[in-house]
């Protein structure tokens, strides 16, 4: 434990209010001094890796060369920093502290930075070759990032993933598949041969089908999102997974090309008219949502995919997902565009 009085920050026990503190020194910007700051925890693990965050995050030089860097924490700190430079939204910070909530369970990425080899990084590596490509990518990035941070902080004067190789999985990859004409075909008389009491994702289907949108782009309209004179719809928001793994309505699209305008399809606008009725008599819905569940604020994108697989299994197909809505209009899309541009060729036009 680092010793108080030494400018790199202490732990200790408060057995007045029965809890650990995490004691530093902050710059204080209007004095021009430096003050003690506290914070408390329930447990001393909890207080130590606080105070490391925040002795990486100032690098201070003296805690650093009396603790050393656990890989775990270097990798921590700097998605807090992303974080809080705004290079990452919430949810993709919520499933970066997964993945190394993940590899702090093994003994290597508990180690200090300067006392791991490049041997053992690979040998970790190739022991997760069970894992999909996805999830050894995620865990290689994170030894990458942390390594090359090191680095360029000087803490470190080599980097061993130099001399990494990431391996592949064993396992093939799973391609997200868009549905063939006939299917989509059945769905959607199947779709329409339903009320939204029989089928309360109707439409949601419908307009993820035919207008391309994600299962959380689509659960976060708004009906001020359409413009039914110019039959166009504006896409400018997904839920999300917050900081606190709630589910939340995010401020921009997954990525910035999400954020579009889309022409609505003509057969669409009756159960989009239909849907909003339906929306503006809702109880306790003043963000005005398309789709609105009863009892909570947000309808849950998987309850979505659980009831579109219940559809699908029926007809013993099982490898559907809401996203595979989403690639059946991108599909028929491109389809349509090779149409158009053999017929073109045909012509001779």
């Amino acid at each position: 434990m680092p010793v108080k009085g030494k400018g790199e920050g202490y732990v200790f026990f408060n057995k007045q209010r029965k809890k650990w503190n995490a004691q530093y020194m902050e710059y204080d910007v209007k004095t021009g001094t430096s003050k003690p700051k506290t914070k408390s925890f329930n447990s001393e693990e909890d207080a130590k890796k606080y105070l490391a965050s925040v002795m990486y995050q100032k690098e201070n030089p003296v805690y650093i060369e009396h603790n050393g860097i656990p890989l775990c924490q270097l990798m921590r700190t700097n998605l807090q920093l992303k974080l809080d430079t705004n290079c990452i939204s919430p949810s993709q910070f919520t499933r970066v502290t997964d993945t190394i909530n993940k590899l702090s369970k093994f003994p290597v990425v508990n180690k200090n930075i300067d006392e791991i080899t490049s041997d053992e990084i690979q040998a970790y590596l190739n022991s997760i070759k069970h894992l999909s490509n996805s999830s050894i990518s995620k865990e290689y990035q994170q030894f990458n990032q942390a390594f090359t941070a090191a680095v360029n902080k000087g803490y470190l004067t080599r980097n061993p993933m130099t001399d990494v190789i990431k391996p592949k999985s064993l396992k093939e990859d799973k391609d997200v598949r868009a549905l063939t004409v006939e299917e989509q075909q059945v769905f959607t008389d199947y779709l329409l041969s339903k009320t939204v009491k029989e089928c309360k994702y109707k439409n949601t289907f419908l307009i993820q089908m035919y207008m391309g949108l994600r299962i959380g782009e689509a659960l976060a309209l708004s009906t001020h999102d359409f413009n039914l004179k110019t039959k166009m719809l504006y896409v400018r928001r997904t839920l999300t997974i917050d900081e606190d793994k709630h589910l939340s309505m995010g401020k921009k699209t997954k990525t910035y090309s999400g954020k579009r305008n889309l022409p609505i399809p003509d057969f669409l606008i009756p159960y989009i008219l239909e849907q909003m009725k339906i929306a503006d008599i809702q109880k306790n819905n003043e963000e005005k949502l398309l789709f609105k569940p009863p009892y909570s604020k947000y309808i849950k994108p998987r309850r979505a995919n659980e009831a579109l697989k219940a559809i699908f299994s029926t007809w013993e197909i099982y490898d559907i997902t809401t996203h595979c809505l989403r690639h059946t209009y991108g599909t028929r899309c491109i389809e349509a565009r090779y149409v158009t541009c053999c017929r073109t060729k045909v012509n001779g036009s």
